[in-house]
């Protein structure tokens, strides 16, 4: 795998933000180490990080770059701060960055398929909330979309009376605009969901999690709505042990091309 920290400008953003990604390395891999490459441009994940963290942290703190590397897979991992990966009511237009701009520069940079069967999201915390409302926002951009620890219910969290979301994080992000019922209420979103393009959907999150409550109002809704969703409710907390096993049963999950396999039509 090559990784490559991309600092970079935003003209949505109006300033320099970096991202990390992981791209698959046509030359193969090192001793000890599994490689693949797809024939082609190479599909891409978009993983997405937490509200306490940034760009690097997955590769930091799991062993992403080992788990990837004999799948072919390309990984894009923004910086978007504490954004909620919304267009924040005081602060940047993290939503129009990540929906617009970052696809846009991703395959100027870099080559990728930009086919949907290629086309993956996934994230924990507030990068589960993210991938989420980005997949059911934009369904024909994604084939699968995943949530580990997602914040799956922000319109209930932010008077939630065991971990209420933090006040300036919410009128950063949200000021005192409507969140319940709205594009950035998940659950609203999953409830008017069309099952025309509706991509695979999969929900983990640990039974010890203070977000286990949102997740399963999450998956309740799905139900009600006869919305197809992998469920991996199983022990763990909200940390990284969780977090670094879980990743490796989303890549086992995406429908990847097997490396090597040419996509439909050649491209």
């Amino acid at each position: 795998m090559a990784l490559i920290r991309c600092d970079f400008h935003s003209a949505t953003l109006g300033m320099g933000t970096s991202m990390t990604v992981l791209l698959p390395d046509p030359g193969g891999a090192g001793i000890g180490l599994a490689g693949g490459a797809p024939a082609g441009d190479p599909p891409v994940l978009y993983l997405l990080h937490g509200l306490s963290d940034d760009d690097t942290t997955w590769t930091r703190r799991t062993s992403l770059e080992r788990y990837v590397a004999p799948l072919g897979l390309a990984v894009v991992m923004p910086q978007v701060g504490r954004s909620f990966y919304a267009d924040e009511e005081h602060g940047n237009l993290y939503w129009a960055f990540l929906s617009t701009e970052l696809p846009e520069l991703c395959r100027s940079f870099f080559r990728l398929s930009d086919r949907r069967e290629d086309t993956f999201v996934a994230g924990l915390s507030m990068g589960g909330y993210g991938a989420m409302k980005w997949a059911l926002r934009e369904p024909g951009r994604f084939a699968a979309a995943a949530s580990l620890s997602g914040a799956l219910n922000v319109a209930r969290r932010r008077e939630h009376p065991t971990s209420p979301m933090d006040p300036a994080v919410w009128h950063t992000a949200f000021g005192d605009r409507q969140v319940p019922g709205s594009d950035d209420d998940t659950v609203a979103l999953l409830e008017r969901s069309g099952a025309a393009d509706r991509p695979a959907l999969y929900v983990a999150c640990g039974t010890e999690d203070f977000l286990f409550e949102d997740n399963t109002r999450f998956v309740e809704t799905a139900r009600r709505h006869d919305v197809p969703l992998t469920v991996d409710f199983s022990p763990g907390a909200h940390d990284w042990a969780y977090w670094d096993a879980k990743i490796r049963d989303v890549l086992a999950w995406l429908p990847l091309r097997t490396p090597g396999e040419p996509a439909p039509g050649g491209a």
